[in-house]
Protein backbone atom coordinates (compact mmCIF):
# COMPACT_ATOMS: atom_id res chain seq x y z
CA UNK A 1 0.00 0.00 0.00
CA UNK A 2 1.11 3.55 -0.73
CA UNK A 3 0.61 5.71 2.37
CA UNK A 4 -0.42 9.28 1.60
CA UNK A 5 -1.95 12.10 3.62
CA UNK A 6 -4.38 14.68 2.22
CA UNK A 7 -5.44 17.85 4.02
CA UNK A 8 -8.10 20.51 3.73
CA UNK A 9 -10.34 22.85 5.66
CA UNK A 10 -13.14 21.16 7.63
CA UNK A 11 -15.82 22.78 5.50
CA UNK A 12 -18.59 21.67 3.15
CA UNK A 13 -16.43 22.09 0.04
CA UNK A 14 -14.47 19.01 1.10
CA UNK A 15 -17.37 16.70 1.92
CA UNK A 16 -16.76 14.76 -1.33
CA UNK A 17 -13.38 13.74 0.11
CA UNK A 18 -15.09 12.51 3.26
CA UNK A 19 -17.43 10.31 1.23
CA UNK A 20 -14.68 8.69 -0.84
CA UNK A 21 -12.59 8.05 2.27
CA UNK A 22 -15.59 6.68 4.18
CA UNK A 23 -16.25 4.27 1.31
CA UNK A 24 -12.56 3.23 1.22
CA UNK A 25 -12.45 3.93 -2.51
CA UNK A 26 -8.70 4.54 -2.59
CA UNK A 27 -7.82 1.06 -1.36
CA UNK A 28 -8.82 -0.31 -4.77
CA UNK A 29 -5.79 1.56 -6.09
CA UNK A 30 -3.60 0.11 -3.34
CA UNK A 31 -3.53 3.51 -1.60
CA UNK A 32 -3.88 4.15 2.12
CA UNK A 33 -5.09 7.76 2.02
CA UNK A 34 -5.63 9.57 5.31
CA UNK A 35 -7.36 12.92 5.82
CA UNK A 36 -6.21 15.72 8.11
CA UNK A 37 -8.26 18.79 8.94
CA UNK A 38 -6.56 22.18 8.76
CA UNK A 39 -8.80 24.71 10.54
CA UNK A 40 -6.05 27.29 10.12
CA UNK A 41 -6.61 27.24 6.36
CA UNK A 42 -4.28 27.60 3.40
CA UNK A 43 -1.37 29.20 5.24
CA UNK A 44 -1.24 26.25 7.61
CA UNK A 45 -1.46 23.78 4.70
CA UNK A 46 1.31 25.50 2.73
CA UNK A 47 3.56 25.06 5.76
CA UNK A 48 2.53 21.39 6.01
CA UNK A 49 3.36 20.82 2.31
CA UNK A 50 6.78 22.40 2.83
CA UNK A 51 7.61 20.20 5.82
CA UNK A 52 6.13 17.02 4.34
CA UNK A 53 3.51 16.80 7.09
CA UNK A 54 0.92 16.45 4.32
CA UNK A 55 1.35 15.15 0.76
CA UNK A 56 -1.74 16.57 -0.94
CA UNK A 57 -3.68 19.69 0.00
CA UNK A 58 -6.93 21.30 -1.11
CA UNK A 59 -5.86 24.91 -0.85
CA UNK A 60 -6.95 28.37 -1.90
CA UNK A 61 -5.62 29.21 -5.35
CA UNK A 62 -4.09 32.57 -4.45
CA UNK A 63 -2.35 31.16 -1.37
CA UNK A 64 -0.59 28.25 -3.05
CA UNK A 65 0.45 30.29 -6.11
CA UNK A 66 2.07 32.82 -3.78
CA UNK A 67 3.75 30.08 -1.75
CA UNK A 68 5.04 28.15 -4.78
CA UNK A 69 6.49 31.42 -6.10
CA UNK A 70 8.30 31.69 -2.76
CA UNK A 71 9.78 28.20 -2.93
CA UNK A 72 7.11 25.72 -1.83
CA UNK A 73 8.22 22.43 -3.47
CA UNK A 74 4.75 21.54 -4.75
CA UNK A 75 2.67 21.78 -7.90
CA UNK A 76 -0.97 22.36 -8.68
CA UNK A 77 -2.36 19.26 -10.34
CA UNK A 78 -5.94 20.41 -10.79
CA UNK A 79 -8.51 23.07 -10.00
CA UNK A 80 -10.85 21.56 -7.39
CA UNK A 81 -13.64 24.17 -7.27
CA UNK A 82 -14.20 26.25 -10.40
CA UNK A 83 -16.53 28.81 -8.84
CA UNK A 84 -15.23 31.80 -6.86
CA UNK A 85 -15.17 31.87 -3.08
CA UNK A 86 -17.40 34.39 -1.35
CA UNK A 87 -15.55 36.09 1.49
CA UNK A 88 -17.69 37.83 4.08
CA UNK A 89 -16.27 40.98 5.65
CA UNK A 90 -17.26 40.66 9.31
CA UNK A 91 -17.22 42.93 12.35
CA UNK A 92 -18.32 42.27 15.93
CA UNK A 93 -22.04 42.62 16.50
CA UNK A 94 -21.47 45.74 18.65
CA UNK A 95 -18.89 47.31 16.35
CA UNK A 96 -19.24 50.99 15.53
CA UNK A 97 -18.44 50.20 11.87
CA UNK A 98 -21.51 50.17 9.64
CA UNK A 99 -20.15 50.13 6.08
CA UNK A 100 -17.08 49.02 4.16
CA UNK A 101 -15.68 52.54 3.70
CA UNK A 102 -15.27 52.97 7.45
CA UNK A 103 -12.91 49.99 7.65
CA UNK A 104 -10.10 51.55 5.61
CA UNK A 105 -7.84 52.14 8.61
CA UNK A 106 -9.08 49.23 10.74
CA UNK A 107 -6.99 46.31 11.99
CA UNK A 108 -7.66 43.07 10.09
CA UNK A 109 -7.73 39.69 11.80
CA UNK A 110 -6.02 37.06 9.61
CA UNK A 111 -5.30 33.38 10.24
CA UNK A 112 -1.65 33.85 9.19
CA UNK A 113 0.34 35.74 6.59
CA UNK A 114 -0.05 34.16 3.15
CA UNK A 115 -3.46 32.75 4.05
CA UNK A 116 -6.66 33.47 2.17
CA UNK A 117 -7.88 35.78 4.92
CA UNK A 118 -4.68 37.81 4.47
CA UNK A 119 -4.54 37.84 0.67
CA UNK A 120 -8.26 38.53 0.21
CA UNK A 121 -8.00 41.45 2.63
CA UNK A 122 -5.48 42.89 0.16
CA UNK A 123 -7.80 42.17 -2.79
CA UNK A 124 -10.66 43.83 -0.93
CA UNK A 125 -8.47 46.87 -0.19
CA UNK A 126 -7.62 47.20 -3.90
CA UNK A 127 -11.30 46.91 -4.78
CA UNK A 128 -12.04 49.76 -2.38
CA UNK A 129 -9.18 51.93 -3.66
CA UNK A 130 -7.29 51.85 -0.35
CA UNK A 131 -3.51 52.04 0.07
CA UNK A 132 -2.56 48.42 0.78
CA UNK A 133 0.74 49.47 2.34
CA UNK A 134 -1.24 51.00 5.21
CA UNK A 135 -3.15 47.80 6.06
CA UNK A 136 -2.70 46.58 9.65
CA UNK A 137 -2.97 42.87 10.48
CA UNK A 138 -3.44 40.78 13.62
CA UNK A 139 -2.61 37.05 13.30
CA UNK A 140 -5.34 34.94 14.97
CA UNK A 141 -4.63 31.43 13.54
CA UNK A 142 -8.19 30.30 12.72
CA UNK A 143 -11.91 31.09 12.74
CA UNK A 144 -12.17 30.88 16.53
CA UNK A 145 -9.23 33.24 16.77
CA UNK A 146 -11.11 35.68 14.54
CA UNK A 147 -14.17 35.45 16.77
CA UNK A 148 -12.07 36.17 19.86
CA UNK A 149 -10.13 39.01 18.23
CA UNK A 150 -13.26 40.92 17.25
CA UNK A 151 -14.89 40.25 20.63
CA UNK A 152 -11.82 41.45 22.53
CA UNK A 153 -11.31 44.47 20.29
CA UNK A 154 -7.78 43.58 19.14
CA UNK A 155 -8.99 43.60 15.53
CA UNK A 156 -11.76 45.47 13.74
CA UNK A 157 -12.76 43.11 10.95
CA UNK A 158 -12.24 39.57 9.76
CA UNK A 159 -12.74 37.95 6.35
CA UNK A 160 -13.84 34.30 6.12
CA UNK A 161 -15.95 32.20 3.77
CA UNK A 162 -19.54 33.48 3.62
CA UNK A 163 -21.45 30.26 4.25
CA UNK A 164 -19.08 28.89 6.90
CA UNK A 165 -19.59 32.07 8.92
CA UNK A 166 -23.32 32.42 8.16
CA UNK A 167 -24.38 30.69 11.44
CA UNK A 168 -22.20 33.18 13.33
CA UNK A 169 -23.97 36.04 11.55
CA UNK A 170 -27.35 34.47 12.27
CA UNK A 171 -26.63 34.09 16.00
CA UNK A 172 -25.23 37.61 16.35
CA UNK A 173 -21.58 36.74 16.90
CA UNK A 174 -20.64 38.58 13.70
CA UNK A 175 -22.25 41.29 11.65
CA UNK A 176 -21.45 41.04 7.94
CA UNK A 177 -20.62 44.36 6.31
CA UNK A 178 -20.13 43.15 2.75
CA UNK A 179 -18.99 40.25 0.54
CA UNK A 180 -15.84 40.05 -1.60
CA UNK A 181 -15.51 37.41 -4.33
CA UNK A 182 -12.27 35.83 -5.49
CA UNK A 183 -11.65 36.83 -9.14
CA UNK A 184 -10.50 33.27 -9.94
CA UNK A 185 -11.46 29.61 -9.25
CA UNK A 186 -11.20 29.28 -5.50
CA UNK A 187 -9.73 25.87 -4.58
CA UNK A 188 -6.98 23.82 -6.23
CA UNK A 189 -5.33 20.49 -5.44
CA UNK A 190 -1.60 20.79 -4.73
CA UNK A 191 0.85 17.90 -4.37
CA UNK A 192 4.42 17.83 -3.11
CA UNK A 193 6.97 17.41 -5.91
CA UNK A 194 8.50 14.40 -4.16
CA UNK A 195 5.15 12.59 -4.28
CA UNK A 196 4.62 13.52 -7.93
CA UNK A 197 8.01 12.01 -8.76
CA UNK A 198 7.70 8.85 -6.63
CA UNK A 199 3.97 8.06 -6.87
CA UNK A 200 2.48 9.61 -10.03
CA UNK A 201 0.13 6.66 -10.58
CA UNK A 202 -1.26 6.99 -7.06
CA UNK A 203 -1.88 10.71 -7.51
CA UNK A 204 -3.64 10.08 -10.83
CA UNK A 205 -5.82 7.41 -9.20
CA UNK A 206 -6.76 9.73 -6.32
CA UNK A 207 -7.79 12.44 -8.78
CA UNK A 208 -9.85 9.94 -10.76
CA UNK A 209 -11.74 8.89 -7.63
CA UNK A 210 -12.43 12.38 -6.28
CA UNK A 211 -13.42 13.71 -9.71
CA UNK A 212 -15.95 10.92 -10.13
CA UNK A 213 -17.40 11.85 -6.75
CA UNK A 214 -17.64 15.60 -7.40
CA UNK A 215 -19.15 15.10 -10.86
CA UNK A 216 -22.22 13.47 -9.31
CA UNK A 217 -22.11 15.13 -5.87
CA UNK A 218 -25.13 17.38 -6.30
CA UNK A 219 -27.26 14.39 -7.37
CA UNK A 220 -26.75 12.48 -4.12
CA UNK A 221 -30.12 11.90 -2.46
CA UNK A 222 -30.78 14.38 0.37
CA UNK A 223 -27.27 15.82 0.12
CA UNK A 224 -28.61 19.26 1.06
CA UNK A 225 -30.11 17.90 4.29
CA UNK A 226 -26.94 15.95 5.09
CA UNK A 227 -24.71 19.00 4.65
CA UNK A 228 -27.05 21.25 6.62
CA UNK A 229 -26.91 18.93 9.62
CA UNK A 230 -23.19 18.14 9.43
CA UNK A 231 -22.05 21.76 9.08
CA UNK A 232 -24.81 23.29 11.23
CA UNK A 233 -26.18 25.36 8.37
CA UNK A 234 -29.68 26.45 7.51
CA UNK A 235 -31.21 24.21 4.86
CA UNK A 236 -31.89 27.19 2.57
CA UNK A 237 -28.28 28.40 2.90
CA UNK A 238 -26.91 25.00 1.89
CA UNK A 239 -29.28 24.88 -1.07
CA UNK A 240 -28.02 28.30 -2.20
CA UNK A 241 -24.41 27.21 -1.71
CA UNK A 242 -24.93 24.04 -3.76
CA UNK A 243 -26.57 26.08 -6.50
CA UNK A 244 -23.59 28.44 -6.93
CA UNK A 245 -20.72 25.99 -6.30
CA UNK A 246 -19.16 24.16 -9.24
CA UNK A 247 -16.48 21.49 -8.84
CA UNK A 248 -13.92 21.06 -11.60
CA UNK A 249 -14.20 17.25 -11.92
CA UNK A 250 -11.01 16.73 -13.88
CA UNK A 251 -10.52 19.31 -16.61
CA UNK A 252 -6.78 19.95 -17.23
CA UNK A 253 -5.30 23.04 -15.63
CA UNK A 254 -3.82 25.49 -18.13
CA UNK A 255 -0.83 27.79 -18.09
CA UNK A 256 -3.10 30.59 -19.31
CA UNK A 257 -5.21 30.33 -16.15
CA UNK A 258 -2.14 30.48 -13.89
CA UNK A 259 -0.72 33.41 -15.87
CA UNK A 260 -3.99 35.31 -15.56
CA UNK A 261 -4.07 34.75 -11.79
CA UNK A 262 -0.42 35.69 -11.45
CA UNK A 263 -1.06 38.94 -13.31
CA UNK A 264 -3.84 39.82 -10.89
CA UNK A 265 -1.79 38.87 -7.82
CA UNK A 266 1.09 40.97 -9.14
CA UNK A 267 -1.27 43.94 -9.58
CA UNK A 268 -2.44 43.41 -5.99
CA UNK A 269 1.21 43.39 -4.79
CA UNK A 270 0.75 39.84 -3.49
CA UNK A 271 3.61 38.39 -5.58
CA UNK A 272 6.84 40.17 -6.51
CA UNK A 273 7.07 39.00 -10.12
CA UNK A 274 5.27 36.92 -12.74
CA UNK A 275 7.03 33.62 -13.34
CA UNK A 276 6.79 30.89 -15.97
CA UNK A 277 3.36 29.40 -15.30
CA UNK A 278 4.49 25.93 -16.39
CA UNK A 279 6.54 25.70 -13.17
CA UNK A 280 3.36 25.90 -11.07
CA UNK A 281 1.40 23.01 -12.59
CA UNK A 282 1.53 19.31 -13.38
CA UNK A 283 -1.30 17.70 -15.32
CA UNK A 284 -1.64 14.02 -14.47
Amino acid sequence: MTDLKVGGVPEHFNYPWYLTLKNKEYTNGNINLRWENFPGGTGEMCKALRTGAVDIAIVLTEGIIKDISEGNPSKIVQVFVDSPLIWGVHVHKNSMFKNIEELEHGTIAISRFGSGSHLMAIVNAFNQGWNVENLKFKVVENLQGGIDALKNGVADYFMWEHFTTKPLVDNGTFRRIEDCLTPWPCFVIAVRNEILEQHPEAVAYILEVINKQTSSFKNIKNIDSTLAVRYEQKFTDIQKWLEITEWNSGKPITEDLITSIQQQLFRFNVIKEIENSATFIKNM
